[in-house]
């Protein structure tokens, strides 16, 4: 395997790290001491800056006013972001863009990508079904009304649902399909209610009571939804990835500066072993990511569908973000658990990204499915 990156790629990588280099990850209060959220929307100056810097069209073909770049791209920019906390809908709204570019029909296309890709509006999924446990697809059920789509059932923990113009809703219909619905914010028959993630971001719960939708606001092609599926989890793939290695790098510079009996705690075996157990575990995540982007980006066939290393990706990423931040938190002993030191956020953002799209235990079970399907030679 090659995972050397093109030019444009790397560009969009060293753009990023522009852009995020002044973001403080502890500039909104500590979810460990806020009981509702930390703050009402997420950090708009943020989203401004990478609007200007085109990181939220980089899905986009060039008619949009996109970059024409893939989900390698936009992987390398999730890993910067999540090395700070950053507080803004990039993987949703990038995906859910992407989504509506190939599989959308054209009045859609020109409503929503170009604004989209400004900044000027926000899409979000609903990915997370009724429970987060069960299929996002089965929770919402949608059926032809004459000309129109009516939609009814509960999503829930939809990510920056209050700040989101448009929300991707799968939905399945009598026949077993499944449709992706644009539901705008505040729509007739779309209610939303509050919830709070352990990163102490604000997420709503998404009623559909009856919703009425036009046909052009909703996608009925053929695999739309398992695309855009498997592009959020390898999103946030990326994302367990950046946080992961920001926190191992944490734990190196306070393991070397903490002394005890008159040495750095790094030079002890018991310190070194443990942190080098949890290195292993990031390059791990780092090539089943990279092999999980490439088969979602290029579409290239291989002995299970894409799907398949999207699902190893994801169980090394929920496992190996969990690990790496409680071996942080042990390492880092009392001061780990400092508020006013920033490993305990990244320890709440490490919660949500594990449990994100199913924890690794549902993605071993989604493999299994796959490899019984498709049996190896």
């Amino acid at each position: 395997m090659d995972f050397t990156f093109t030019e444009e790629q790397q560009a969009a990588a060293e753009a990023a790290k522009g852009v995020f280099a002044g973001v403080a990850p502890d500039a909104v209060p500590s979810p460990a001491l806020t009981p509702g959220a930390v703050a009402d929307t997420c950090d708009r100056a943020l989203w401004a800056r990478l609007a200007d810097a085109d990181l939220l069209s980089l899905l986009l073909d060039a008619r949009y006013g996109g970059a024409g770049l893939d989900a390698i791209a936009l992987c390398l920019v999730l890993r910067e972001s999540a090395r700070v906390l950053a507080r803004v809908p990039l993987l949703e709204s990038s995906a859910a863009a992407a989504a509506v570019q190939a599989f959308g029909g054209e009045e859609a296309k020109s409503a929503l990508l170009p604004r989209a890709g400004r900044g000027e509006l926000v899409l979000t999924v609903a990915a997370h079904g009724r429970t987060g446990h069960d299929p996002a697809e089965l929770a919402v059920t949608a059926r032809q009304d004459g000309a129109a789509w009516v939609l009814d059932g509960v999503q829930t923990a939809v990510p920056w649902a209050y700040d989101a113009d448009v929300t991707v809703v799968p939905a399945h219909t009598a026949t077993g399909r499944t449709v992706l619905a644009l539901v705008p914010r505040g729509h007739e028959g779309a209610v939303l209610a509050e919830q709070f993630s352990t990163s102490g971001e604000r997420l709503g719960e998404l009623r559909l009571e009856s919703a009425r939708l036009a046909a052009r606001d909703v996608i009925d092609a053929d695999g739309a939804w398992e695309w855009l599926r498997d592009l959020l989890a390898t999103g946030t793939c990326a994302l367990a990835l950046g946080l992961g290695e920001r926190v191992l790098r944490m734990t190196g510079e306070y393991a070397s500066k903490r002394e005890q009996f008159g040495f750095p705690i790094a030079t002890f075996q018991a310190v070194a072993v443990q942190a080098a157990d949890r290195y292993i575990d990031l390059r791990a995540m780092e090539a089943t990511l990279w092999q999980a982007a490439w088969r979602v980006a290029s579409g290239a066939p291989g002995a299970l569908p894409a799907a398949g290393d999207v699902a190893v990706a994801k169980i090394w990423a929920a496992e190996g973000v969990r690990r790496v931040v409680q071996t942080a938190q042990h390492l880092h002993g009392g001061f780990g658990a400092d508020v006013d030191y920033p490993l305990h956020r990244y320890h709440a953002w490490a919660k949500h990204l594990e449990l994100s799209l199913g924890p690794a235990a549902a993605h071993e079970e989604a493999l299994g499915d796959l490899l019984a399907a498709h049996p190896l030679a």
